[in-house]
């Protein structure tokens, strides 16, 4: 599930294209409009580095299988980042989010005359993920992972969070606050408290992966995502809500299951304007919702309910 990087992509894209003319083309492309229209022209999208390999791996589907002569360009500076660049004149035309947008980002959008549109596009679990060596720490409670990752608790040794536990330091890793993550994590999570002082925060994930899975002492978090395709490197502690160990999977992560607390919606903000402006734009946006099932069940996400899904089609085709 590991993101294609932009060159790549469009090296990919390049040969899928040649091979198809190749072949006199493909029966099923162009259709994404409804019409069979084929477009051209480009869409930007940036934001969220855990939306990033949704987001790359439909713009991989829609360039090779619908529109071969739109562009898609998905970068990932993280969610807030993300939003800076969007709500900008020519800003982009998607921001992908790992949280929904703030007050803050609204009122700078009306400011600019920005009409956003919100796009619900699957479910996250935020997973605590620990070194393949660590052998204590695989079934934690709510509270102890809570007590970990606040700064006021104290819990600088393992053998602080449990006497049984290793007399050896935490080491604790996550993403930077340009991620909706941190946010998620700080705001919902801890209760706006604050994270341990030496905390090694990371703009990368891939990055925080690596140092993971070097550091037995350490405990992280970041999108399910990450760690699903990371098995290999990394385990995934199993959390006790209360009512047993429950391990992140796409069966538990749901706003209703298992692995409710630590669940969160994952978004994209479509720019309104650009998409009445280039018809690429809205294109793209109701093919994303099309194939959100699909996509999301590939890259480390849990589906939305269909209503979810209805909802955003309706609104997204009321602007045609």
């Amino acid at each position: 599930m590991k993101g294609l990087k932009k060159a790549s992509l469009l090296t990919l894209v390049a040969a899928v294209m040649a091979i198809t003319a190749a072949c006199g083309g493909n029966d099923n492309a162009n259709e994404g409009n409804g019409n069979g229209e084929e477009l051209e022209g480009s869409v930007i999208i940036d934001g969220s580095g855990t939306v990033y390999p949704f987001m790359a791996k439909m713009a991989e589907d829609y360039m090779i299988n619908e529109q071969e002569g739109v562009s898609v360009e998905v970068s990932r500076a993280g969610t807030s980042a993300g939003f800076k660049k969007f709500l900008a004149e020519g800003g982009t035309d998607f921001n992908n989010a790992s949280r929904q947008i703030k007050d803050e980002e609204k009122s700078e959008a009306e400011k600019l005359g920005i009409e956003t549109q919100e796009m619900k596009v699957a479910l996250d679990g935020i997973t605590i993920v620990i070194n393949k060596d660590n052998d204590w720490a695989k079934e934690l409670t709510q509270q102890e992972v809570i007590d970990i990752f606040l700064e006021s608790k104290g819990k600088k040794k393992w053998s602080d969070v449990r006497s049984e536990f290793p007399n050896e330091e935490i080491k604790t890793y996550g993403p930077n606050e340009n991620h909706g993550t941190y946010e998620f994590m700080y705001e919902t999570i801890l209760g706006e408290q604050d994270l341990p002082e030496d905390i090694n925060l990371q703009q990368d994930y891939s990055t925080l992966v690596d140092l993971v899975s070097k550091d037995k002492n350490a405990i992280g978090f970041f999108g399910y995502g990450y760690y699903a395709s990371n098995t290999d490197k990394l385990a995934a502690v199993k959390v006790d809500f209360g009512k047993g160990p429950v391990e992140p999977t796409l069966d538990t992560i749901a706003e209703d299951g298992d692995y409710a607390q630590f669940t969160r919606p994952v978004f994209t903000y479509l720019n309104v304007n650009n998409a009445k402006e280039k018809p690429e734009v809205l294109d793209y946006a109701i093919y994303t919702m099309e194939n959100a099932q699909d996509v999301a069940k590939d890259t480390g996400f849990a589906p939305l309910a269909d209503e979810d899904v209805k909802a955003s089609l309706d609104a997204l085709n009321g602007l045609k």
